[in-house]
């Protein structure tokens, strides 16, 4: 598979690759997303590592337990999936440093 290549030139792609993967990885964790749920009620906010970060829930919310744990659920579900689909566009990216190995 590696038959005719140049060791050096494959040394600086890994080395361009893994200075990609740490810019790409220290912009992905400064973002924040935020998801909302029953029109604005439950509002939850994660970091591009997966970590909530905030979190706000209506007061009209606080007497009615079903409702809120409902709304909280759907809100953390949806934050986690930008989460990770932040991560998969990540790892595309990465495989696309690779420089004709990837996506």
């Amino acid at each position: 598979m590696f038959e005719g290549m140049d060791m050096k030139n494959l040394e600086q792609m890994l080395q361009k690759a893994q200075e990609s993967a740490k810019k790409l990885q220290e912009e992905s964790k400064n973002k924040t997303f935020t998801s909302k749920s029953g029109g604005g009620m439950v509002k939850v906010s994660a970091n591009g590592n997966g970590e909530i970060i905030d979190l706000e829930i209506d007061d009209s919310l606080l007497e009615d337990k079903d409702s809120m744990q409902i709304l909280l659920i759907s809100a953390i579900n949806d934050v986690m999936k930008m989460v990770e689909d932040d991560k998969k566009m990540f790892a595309s990216k990465m495989m696309g440093s690779f420089g004709g190995f990837g996506v």
